[in-house]
């Protein structure tokens, strides 16, 4: 990482706002949060009904142009509470439930956060037929409670939703660490690309809509709404894909990506290829590293839902790697994180005022 590329504040804002937790469908806490950060680089803003926030600059402009990310990280329901008072789990979003045995939670409450854990049989008591691998009919939580009056007393109901405590770190100078940097980093992206622009005093000819989006994990809804909203004419969208070169990962099915090696370009129907020119020229340009993959049917980002909106919005996916995705131990590589604000800014910095990216005119 450049030296001071990301401010003091940045980096306080990032620690912040990547611990404050932002459930799908509860993610207003994390919202507000970084609409402060975003608000002295913006000229206006507006807020959606489910909660994705859109920091505006250049709002009377008629070419829109958005740089988007979502805001919510996976987390459990409360679904079933035994008579004993242990508590049994439905997903929000694709929550990993191998990884749940022995971590930590937060139930977020009418009456404030409660603490649990997810309980789990010790080794001495697990032999032969008896060994159980963690499935959701398997994890459990475990309050402290004695009875299901007792856990309803502390406020706790069906509906409550979850949340590990695992908080940020970096890791040995060189890795981003901590669970929901998918996609709280990319939130995190845009806004420092807010900040950039506003600093250097960079006058664009066409509005820019820096959007936070809700609810990707579960089926990309706030993209789907948000466009709506905007209706804009180009759609540049940043969230996380898979470093596959950790152990256990098979290449030939997941493709070759690098955590240090740049930002990943996505090739596939829904990244309209005389944009993707454009970025991938400005990453020439600006001797900025990247590297890409190939999507089949869909990148499974917002990119999708932007794309295929109004008519068909010109739209491209640049992606951080990620190790270790939906754990709590996310790990980004803090250089692809600055090369990610650098590649979209200046990409920004490319696109003309009522560019058109028609393949046929």
């Amino acid at each position: 990482m450049k030296k001071n590329f990301f401010s003091k504040k940045s980096l306080t804002f990032l620690e912040s706002y990547l611990n404050n937790p932002s459930p799908t469908g509860f993610e207003s806490e994390g919202q507000k949060m970084w609409l402060d950060y975003l608000k002295p680089y913006i000229d206006d803003y507006i807020v959606d009904t489910y909660g994705t926030v859109v920091g505006i600059v250049n709002p009377e402009a008629k070419y829109k142009v958005v740089i988007e990310a979502h805001a919510d990280e996976i987390s459990w329901f409360v679904h079933y509470i035994t008579k004993d008072g242990f508590i049994y789990l439905r997903r929000n979003g694709g929550s990993d439930h191998q990884i749940a045995p022995s971590k930590r939670v937060n139930i977020h409450t009418d009456k404030g956060m409660v603490k649990a854990i997810f309980g789990w049989p010790a080794i001495h008591t697990r032999h032969g037929k008896d060994e159980k691998a963690p499935q959701m009919d398997t994890i459990f939580l475990d309050c402290g409670a004695i009875s299901d009056k007792e856990v309803a007393e502390m406020g706790v109901h069906v509906g409550c939703v979850i949340t590990y405590e695992d908080e940020f770190m970096t890791l040995n100078n060189r890795y981003f660490v901590g669970r929901a940097l998918d996609n709280r980093i990319g939130g995190f992206v845009i806004a420092e690309v807010a900040r950039m622009l506003h600093k250097n005093k960079k006058k664009l000819p066409f509005g820019l809509y820096i959007t936070n989006s809700v609810q990707e994990e579960v089926g990309l809804h706030g993209a789907k709404m948000i466009a709506e909203t905007i209706r804009p004419d180009v759609a540049i969208v940043t969230d996380v894909c898979h470093d596959t070169n950790t152990p256990m990962i098979n290449k030939i099915k997941q493709g070759d990506l690098k955590c240090g090696d740049g930002p990943v370009l996505t090739y596939g129907p829904s990244v309209q290829n005389n944009l993707l020119k454009v970025i991938i020229d400005t990453a020439v340009e600006n001797k900025i590293p990247f590297q890409r993959q190939a999507a089949s049917r869909a990148t499974g980002t917002d990119t999708d839902a932007f794309a295929f909106a109004i008519g068909g919005v010109a739209s491209a996916l640049i992606s951080l790697p990620l190790r270790y995705m939906h754990t709590t131990v996310e790990s980004a590589h803090i250089d692809d994180v600055q090369h990610v604000v650098e590649l979209i800014y200046n990409t920004l910095l490319n696109i003309k005022d009522q560019q058109d990216f028609r393949y046929l005119k």
